[in-house]
């Protein structure tokens, strides 16, 4: 069955204007037709189609259950966007599938791309939602200054890793370094990599330099290792 989003739908049983005219419109549902819907915030609702307006299409809410998250740590994946937002744009799709619960584009000293839309990024995540049938959508941050960010971490109890590509600098093995069922923060620098400043500043608030593995990893794939192999360890040990 295919799923809408409807993030007052406990409230008010009314699919938002873009779900309706998908519903309506594209789909060609109509009134006594079922649907399931999900709010973003873990729950999921059975309804029935009362009006099928493309605008705002009328539901009955037949049933209602959680469907909670199936990983235990809060994962944080806080990144530099690249130059082209396509690849960004992917990120977020392929993390939602994944599964994360905050997603932050970072504006760093050598980043080349400074802003991304986070409306344009929350309709990709939704999508993404949907379409892995999940119910709890990731928060999504608006462009953050690094220094913004790790002041705000500052008091975190996550585990908090910085991916860096300087052989200068002592990394570790993420996958070796991870504690399961911790939470975690993860740090991802933009294409020309973390100055010399904002690693230091990437340290005194208790990041530590970590690597993905042997190979060389553009900045959408570092991202996106690290999440998974943050469910990877944590799968594995609940075995």
């Amino acid at each position: 069955m295919i799923r809408f989003y409807a993030p007052d739908i406990a409230t008010d049983a009314v699919l938002p204007e873009t779900e309706s005219g998908h519903a309506a419109r594209v789909l060609r549902k109509q009134a006594g037709d079922t649907v399931e819907v999900v709010d973003g915030k873990g729950g999921l609702f059975g309804c029935t189609i009362i009006d099928a307006h493309p605008k705002h299409t009328l539901l009955r809410i037949d049933s209602q259950s959680e469907l909670p998250k199936v990983w235990t740590p809060r994962i944080t994946i806080a990144v530099a966007p690249t130059k082209h937002s396509d690849r960004m744009e992917w990120l977020i799709e392929k993390l939602v599938e994944i599964g994360i619960d905050r997603f932050v584009p970072l504006r760093c000293e050598r980043s080349e791309r400074k802003e991304l839309k986070p409306e344009r990024l929350e309709k990709i995540a939704v999508s993404a939602m949907k379409q892995s049938l999940k119910a709890v959508l990731p928060e999504i941050d608006a462009t953050t200054p690094l220094q913004a960010f790790l002041k705000a971490e500052a008091a975190s109890q996550a585990m908090k890793f910085v991916g860096y590509c300087s052989d200068t600098v002592e990394r570790r093995l993420m996958a070796a370094t991870y504690r399961p069922g911790a939470d975690a923060t993860i740090l991802i620098g933009p294409e020309g990599d973390f100055s010399p400043g904002e690693i230091e500043a990437c340290f005194d608030a208790g990041f530590t330099a970590v690597t993905m593995g042997d190979n060389r990893l553009r900045t959408e794939t570092a991202a996106l290792v690290a999440a998974d192999t943050i469910h990877i360890i944590n799968q594995a040990f609940s075995k």
